[in-house]
């Protein structure tokens, strides 16, 4: 049966990824809104945007995602993390709406030894990892049905502002680079999200779904922070040199986990989903970006 989908955070990485890819659920009619035409941090506003309008699933992008300005800029950061979270979660259930949320790997501390399950202990050592995880309890106690949260990490796009992209240019820039290798997790295609996500929605099993159920999504494999700027550079064939460092010769307000690397196997097992290794995924990115140069 085709669907109306709303789709927050439109201009997002991950919300232009799905409007790239919105062809793969043809029969579907989407919608796509950014903070000019509704503002997040305003739960009235939210209430009276749709008081006129009726969708069947809402994919919520939107997010606050300066790591590190969240440390000094709490209150705002809350507001669309966590408030306006809880305020579409009430309106998903009032409405009989279905409520897709991302969350992050932030919510965990980063100490683990294997992969994050969803049902491991959470302990968020950030601003912005308190607000996600938040907004997880928030969306879980309110419950709306046939609802998910996906955790994701390392996101990166052709659009947007992300560490591919910045990497493409500070190392066109630079002779050598300093790049942390002491924090290990699982870069993540928007593009891979946003085709999981399209594919989620059509499936029995979401459809059937009674509660709000979490999950974990990145893409296959593992690496450091390193490893990615090393691996953009050689599939770039950038001579830009790359030095290991540790994090704490790169302090930053925010602290980052030093392991983020999930365990996707219960969307996998669930949805028939399959993930592609991430360096795949990666060189995709790369070949989208040259050819929007060209």
């Amino acid at each position: 049966m085709p669907k109306s989908i709303l789709v927050t955070g439109a201009n997002g990485q991950l919300g232009s990824e799905l409007r790239e890819q919105r062809i793969l659920n043809p029969d579907d009619t989407f919608t796509f809104i950014d903070r000019d035409e509704l503002d997040l941090s305003n739960p009235a506003a939210i209430h009276n945007w749709f008081l006129d309008k009726k969708f069947d699933v809402i994919i919520n992008c939107a997010a606050y995602t300066a790591v590190d300005k969240a440390e000094s800029e709490t209150e705002l950061a809350a507001a669309i993390n966590t408030k306006a979270v809880e305020t579409l979660a009430r309106i998903a259930k009032e409405k009989g709406i279905s409520l897709i949320h991302i969350s992050t790997d932030y919510v965990f501390d980063g100490t683990n030894f294997k992969p994050y399950s969803e049902t491991d202990l959470t302990n968020p050592q950030s601003v912005y990892g308190q607000t996600k995880l938040d907004s997880e309890q928030a969306m879980l106690a309110i419950n709306p049905a046939k609802s998910i949260i996906i955790r994701t990490s390392w996101v990166y796009s052709s659009f947007g502002n992300n560490f591919v992209k910045t990497m493409l240019r500070l190392g066109k820039e630079r002779d050598e680079l300093g790049v942390i290798y002491d924090q290990v997790g699982s870069p993540t295609s928007a593009r891979d999200l946003a085709q999981a996500i399209l594919s989620i929605i059509q499936h029995p099993k979401f459809n059937a779904q009674k509660d709000t159920e979490m999950y974990h999504f990145s893409n296959e494999g593992v690496c450091s922070w390193y490893d990615f700027a090393k691996t953009i550079f050689e599939l770039s064939a950038i001579s830009c040199l790359v030095k290991p460092i540790e994090t704490l010769d790169y302090p930053m307000p925010a602290k980052r986990p030093h392991y983020s690397v999930l365990n996707k196997a219960k969307i996998k097992d669930a949805f028939g989903i399959t993930i592609p290794y991430w360096r795949e995924s990666l060189q995709s990115c790369l070949d989208v970006l040259k050819g929007n140069k060209q």
